[in-house]
């Protein structure tokens, strides 16, 4: 029921987009894992029956889950930031709807064409819901959610044209460029928000001052992405590819380093968005040294950006999010600061299976431990998502 009855108002759980997204998000992760986990083991049949199991995993993972915990983001801090209107009701309703129907064409035996257009219509309708709104504000840096949406929607047409033509490799391809259209995303949004969280705790705490932000810095540091985005999906020689690596990982080295994590260790809300941050700084050694070398897996930088970076950034944001915007304090129970270290942890051990080519165990213990912070999650601020907020001071996200 998106509306009450009673009163006529938007219950709660249409009133921001966190909500949904974020309940969705966090429950469908979990499952996800025991869904591959048991279709790897034997114990039932793999849903998608038509992708090859990795695909499937990597397919779910990149627009069922993190789609999810990504709408939930943008969604929300649009409105908080850049002013915008909120998306509620009826349009978040729709949202959501397609996300579930994408979910549902994997699982349903549909015609792969129909199946295919209500995977591929979340973003395109997000954007379009968002257009307007962004070509109205001053501020043109809001305007980049736009390619990154592009950049998600072709990705995921991508897929399933190699999916439809059995093509393993261009569906692959198609992962592979949500992979970079996400770090893009990633590296705006959370290269903004956690100097500026970081900037606020050290004056509040007479630890220093603001952490100005360098123009030139962050443009290359999203060029440095972008560069190295066009040599990996291009198939370019791998020093090239190396090459715009490394370039990456130093430039976003120093752009972690400037905002002074140390200063704020004492704080697990906001380290943990610095570790995070240096899974990515260690996401893009990895693939310099896999492509300048020969010698590492192609896998490992992965791991480290999805389970390392892309985890930990979320399960902060995630936290940030639900308690400011349902009123309360910015105060951790002590499981979800455990749920942070188990994220570390998971992320350590799954690039070690990989780099070090561990057995399968270690690989189904890894996904155990991605999995546990986020049934502590939704443990701990599942019912804040659908229950109405207590009252708070209007702020930013």
């Amino acid at each position: 029921m998106i509306e009450s009855r009673q009163t006529g108002s938007r219950a709660p759980l249409w009133s921001s987009a966190f909500r949904p997204f974020y309940l969705l998000g966090a429950a469908y992760g979990p499952l996800l894992m025991l869904a591959w986990l048991g279709a790897y083991a034997g114990m039932w049949n793999q849903p998608g029956a038509d992708l090859s199991s990795w695909l499937w995993h990597g397919h779910e993972m990149l627009f069922g889950f993190a789609a999810a915990i990504i709408s939930g983001v943008v969604l929300t801090a649009l409105p908080s930031w850049a002013g915008t209107a909120e998306i509620t009701g009826r349009r978040l309703a729709l949202l959501v709807g397609l996300w579930l129907a994408g979910r549902l064409a994997l699982l349903l035996p549909l015609p792969a064409l129909p199946g295919a257009v209500l995977d591929c219509a979340l973003f395109p309708v997000m954007a379009l819901f968002l257009l307007p709104q962004l070509l109205r504000l001053q501020n043109r840096y809001y305007l980049w959610l736009l390619p990154v949406l592009a950049g998600l929607f072709a990705a995921n047409v991508v897929f399933h044209a190699g999916r439809i033509l059995g093509d393993e490799a261009l569906a692959s391809l198609g992962l592979r460029l949500a992979i970079h259209a996400i770090i893009l995303l990633y590296v705006l949004k959370g290269g903004i928000l956690t100097p500026i969280f970081t900037g606020n705790a050290l004056r509040e705490r007479v630890r220093g001052g603001d952490i100005p932000f360098m123009l030139w810095l962050d443009a290359l540091a999203v060029l440095s992405v972008l560069a190295l985005a066009l040599a990996d999906l291009a198939g370019l020689p791998a020093a090239w590819t190396g090459a715009a690596a490394l370039l990456a990982c130093l430039v976003h080295a120093a752009r972690l380093m400037r905002w002074r994590g140390w200063r704020v260790a004492d704080i697990p809300l906001l380290l943990v968005m610095h570790l995070a941050y240096a899974w990515l700084v260690l996401a893009f050694a990895l693939k310099a040294a896999a492509e300048l070398s020969g010698r590492l897996p192609e896998d490992a930088w992965l791991h480290a950006f999805t389970v390392g970076a892309l985890g930990m950034m979320m399960l902060g944001l995630m936290t940030r999010v639900v308690l400011h915007h349902t009123g309360r304090a910015l105060q951790l129970p002590p499981p979800i600061v455990f749920a942070y270290g188990l994220m570390f942890a998971s992320a350590a051990l799954r690039v070690s299976v990989t780099l070090c080519t561990l057995g399968t165990s270690w690989l189904t213990l890894s996904m155990l431990l991605w999995s546990a912070p986020f049934v502590i999650y939704l443990w701990l601020f599942g019912a804040m998502l659908w229950r109405p907020s207590l009252p708070r001071k209007p702020g930013a996200l």
